[in-house]
């Protein structure tokens, strides 16, 4: 065992909403397959609802104010991570509205006094599970484009996409490529 692999730590951002939907389901299976060493936080944005977002990049210093409540929570968790798996069903092309409020407030903490949080999330690896409604994988190129050019501007690395097809709940479990893609994901 290398110390990198004992210092991993793997936050999962659940942003679906549906508790422990399908998108849950493959992320959970996927899961499975992480080293007994590798830290596992899961985090769920419906159980963490942040405020919306108030740009004041332009407004007085334009320095915003440390988090409190749930805002902490995400930040410190973030920030605790070497990897961050968005757990993120297509909704109408897109990620869900509480994982893109999510990534609205970094543009705050990159302009927090003392966070460095830009300089820290470099490094980190990003990755995405999701399902989709349709079989045709393409429609998932909006949600995985938003995750891909927010890891490059952050210069993290991208870990991959894990996807798979599901509409009614336990819909994933009759998916046998995303069930058979979840047994490697995590070490691609």
């Amino acid at each position: 065992m290398t110390d990198q692999a004992a210092a991993r730590h793997v936050l999962f951002l659940v942003s679906s909403a549906r508790a422990g939907g399908n998108t849950e389901t493959l992320a959970r299976l996927a899961a499975k397959t992480l080293p007994a060493t590798v830290r596992q936080t899961w985090l769920h944005h419906a159980a963490l609802p942040l405020p919306d977002f108030v740009d004041i990049r332009h407004s007085g210093d334009g320095t915003y104010p440390l988090p409190e409540g749930h805002g902490k929570t995400l930040l410190d968790a973030t920030l605790a991570a070497t990897d961050l798996v968005f757990v993120a069903p297509v909704y109408w092309y897109g990620l869900p509205a509480s994982a893109k409020l999510y990534l609205d407030h970094w543009s705050g903490w990159m302009r927090m006094a003392g966070i460095d949080f830009r300089p820290r999330m470099a490094g980190k690896t990003m990755w995405a599970v999701s399902m989709l409604s349709d079989r045709d994988t393409a429609q998932a190129e909006p949600l995985l484009g938003s995750l891909k050019w927010t890891a490059e501007y952050m210069k993290m690395n991208w870990g991959g996409a894990l996807l798979g097809y599901g509409n009614k709940p336990d819909d994933v479990l009759a998916d046998a490529k995303a069930l058979e893609e979840a047994k490697g994901f995590f070490a691609a």
